[in-house]
């Protein structure tokens, strides 16, 4: 089971590497990166609207703690300790919860200067790998197309390689219908096929390469004239047991 896991793994791996395509891989990646940065304004924004949120219920607390003393000092002035004892105790339960929530404004604005800093980082870095992203896509499209363009030159390229084989055929082809004719043309002229085209019977044939074979005798005859040549007809006829002057 281990070794059918590792064959169809190596398997798997060859068919992902032959579909990958680094142009498409980059651009994704690049577009999960905004993704991610745009989670984190989100966050951000999330953070901030908590932390206002957090400081109008703290302004609302200080506000009422305000009222509270207030209401104590007149109770004082009015002769009423009892009433100013009270709303001296309320106030002191709503400092300690505007306490409370000044820690959590504090906290929230140091999370959120974090936040502001990471956002920051991760948009240069951004920034950076579009710029490295548009290179390397370059760089790549340029080098496929050379390689295209190597493999057609030298014809090991799947297309052209069908073409060569399609040439080659026509040529094969080609040779064959060539040889053929020609072995008929060869057949038709020594008799042994009739050719239906022609008025011509075998006889007719016969005489006309006779007449041809005439004509090419007479031609040569003039040309050896014309060159000095003896002809045939010219040359001493000896008789047997002659022998020539030069014997």
């Amino acid at each position: 089971m281990k070794r059918m896991g590792t064959i169809f793994g190596a398997k798997m791996n060859k068919v992902l590497d032959r579909a990958e395509n680094p142009n498409e891989t980059l651009d994704y990646s690049y577009q999960k990166q905004l993704e991610l940065l745009q989670n984190v304004k989100r966050g951000l924004a999330e953070l901030v609207t908590s932390k206002r949120r957090t400081q109008l219920e703290a302004d609302r607390l200080q506000a009422e703690s305000q009222k509270r003393e207030q209401q104590a000092r007149q109770a004082l002035a009015a002769g009423n300790e009892d009433l100013a004892r009270e709303a001296l105790q309320r106030k002191q339960l709503i400092d300690g919860q505007l306490t409370g929530l000044s820690s959590q404004i504090a906290d929230l604005e140091q999370q959120q200067q974090k936040l502001t800093d990471a956002e920051q980082r991760l948009q240069a870095k951004i920034e950076a790998f579009r710029s490295q992203k548009e290179v390397i896509k370059a760089q790549y499209t340029a080098a496929s197309a050379q390689v295209k363009i190597s493999e057609a030159a030298t014809g090991i390229s799947e297309e052209f390689a069908d073409v060569g084989m399609a040439v080659q055929r026509a040529q094969d082809k080609t040779q064959q219908m060539q040889a053929r004719a020609g072995a008929l043309d060869e057949l038709v002229d020594s008799g042994a096929l009739t050719d239906y085209t022609s008025n011509q019977d075998d006889i007719d044939r016969r005489l006309q390469q006779v007449t041809d074979k005439s004509s090419v005798d007479l031609q040569l005859e003039q040309m050896k004239q014309q060159m000095g040549l003896p002809s045939p007809q010219e040359q001493p006829q000896l008789t047997e047991g002659e022998k020539t002057p030069q014997q």
